[in-house]
């Protein structure tokens, strides 16, 4: 059996894979969190709950209406968008001259009051999610063996990630919408409705966190834990690359979930903890993070 740095080949690039997928989960939803904080100044730690939603959302529409996986892909991430454009007017929209620490206090309440909720529901144990038909089985690589559905989760969540980015950094939308976060007095007088902007873009944020719940809901099964369960870190890769940088957050989440996967390989007892030991040090020298801007 090939052997890299005394590993087998098979283990290590089985580890970069679990990683990749982890990355892709901490991609999408850093992202959504980049994307909330960047424009809107709201840290939102609804965000685990809303990824949550996304999960049971689909997980519901299968069982109770016999909607499959690929219409779920579609619907969940509008459904779950539309309670974030909700908690962005009736509470959200409130806090905005007010510190950061409010809309954090508020978002936490939130997340604890969904995941109880959810909890008492379904209780703590994980549903199962099938696989879509059309993803079931993998590819022989040689060196690894790859399954359909965890290539699709890497490539879908790629596309998504640089649609994303795309839109806010290249397009006259995006360019709205940063200026709406500057000065937004100067954007109404365009004829811009920055209110509607600021709640759509919650909705947005809110959408994708959905959307990687549907996503995760195969690999992870659906459980009202799993978004507790990731929130931390997802927070710390978005420290990491910087608060509300968008690039920052996409390629911090793929970067870190693949050393997380060679740690697991070459040194298991600090892969719990690797991510955080990286934000301690990122934080001792470049406090904005590696792609944020200080203000």
């Amino acid at each position: 059996m090939t052997e890299i740095f005394g590993v087998p080949t098979q283990a290590l690039f089985g580890q970069l894979l679990i990683g990749l997928i982890n990355g892709s989960f901490y991609a999408l939803l850093s992202l959504g969190l980049a994307v909330i904080f960047g424009l809107l100044n709201i840290i939102n730690f609804a965000h685990g709950a809303q990824y949550m939603l996304g999960a049971f959302t689909a997980y519901l529409l299968l069982n109770k209406l016999g909607v499959g996986y690929w219409w779920s892909l579609l619907i969940t991430p509008f459904i779950v968008g539309a309670t974030g454009v909700v908690i962005e007017r009736l509470l959200l929209s409130r806090l905005y001259q007010l510190d950061h620490l409010y809309g954090l206090l508020l978002t936490f309440g939130l997340a604890l009051i969904i995941q109880g909720l959810f909890r008492n529901e379904f209780g703590s144990s994980g549903q199962p999610y099938a696989i879509p038909p059309q993803l079931v089985g993998g590819q022989n690589l040689g060196f690894m063996f790859l399954p359909n559905y965890r290539g699709w989760i890497i490539a879908a969540s790629l596309v998504v990630c640089l649609s994303t980015w795309y839109v806010i950094e290249r397009t006259k939308l995006g360019s709205y919408l940063r200026a709406a976060t500057e000065n937004p007095q100067l954007v109404q007088a365009f004829g811009v409705n920055v209110p509607r902007m600021i709640t759509l873009t919650y909705g947005f944020g809110v959408g994708l966190a959905a959307l990687a719940g549907v996503m995760a809901a195969p690999v992870y099964q659906v459980s009202p834990q799993m978004g507790s369960d990731l929130i931390i870190i997802v927070f710390a890769v978005v420290v990491i690359g910087g608060m509300g940088s968008i690039m920052g957050s996409i390629l911090t989440g793929f970067g870190l979930g693949l050393i997380e996967g060679l740690t697991k390989v070459f040194y298991p007892e600090a892969s719990s903890t690797v991510i955080f030991i990286i934000m301690a040090i990122v934080l001792l020298v470049r406090p904005a993070g590696l792609f944020g801007t200080q203000k």
